[in-house]
C-alpha cells in the first residue's frame, strides 16, 4: 500500500467509510486476480492526485469476505464510490483512467 491508498477491513469498514463525512473511494481486489493487479497502479496514481479530497482504500475480498457480500459484489475488480456513507457510483471492471477521473471529480 502507498501513503495514499490505506488498506480497510471488515472490521474497520463503518469507520473509514460509513462514518466518513467525505468522499470515498473503495477498490475490491484479490492478490490472485490479474484485472485488479492492472488496475492498481491506476488507483494508486489518481490517489496521489486528488487524496486530499477523496480517500482512497483497498479491501482484499479473500481476507474480508463479509463487506463485498454486503455489497454483491460478484467479480473484481469492483470500485465503489461512497460520499457521506452512501454509495453513489459503481464501475466493475478496469475501466480508463479518464473515465474513473471523471467519476472521482463528481466526489469531490
Amino acid at each position: 500500500m502507498s501513503n495514499h491508498v490505506s488498506e480497510i477491513s471488515d472490521a474497520s469498514f463503518e469507520t473509514d467509510v460509513l462514518k466518513n463525512t467525505g468522499a470515498v473511494l473503495v477498490d475490491f481486489w484479490a492478490p490472485w486476480c490479474g484485472p485488479c493487479r492492472a488496475l492498481g497502479p491506476v488507483v494508486e496514481e489518481l490517489a496521489g492526485v486528488y487524496g486530499n479530497q477523496v480517500k482512497f482504500a483497498k479491501c482484499n475480498v479473500d481476507d474480508n469476505p463479509v463487506t463485498p457480500q454486503q455489497y454483491g459484489i460478484r467479480s473484481i475488480p469492483t470500485l465503489i464510490f461512497f460520499k457521506n456513507g452512501k454509495v453513489v457510483n459503481q464501475v466493475v471492471g478496469v475501466v480508463a483512467k479518464a473515465k474513473l477521473e471523471e467519476m472521482i471529480k463528481t466526489l469531490a
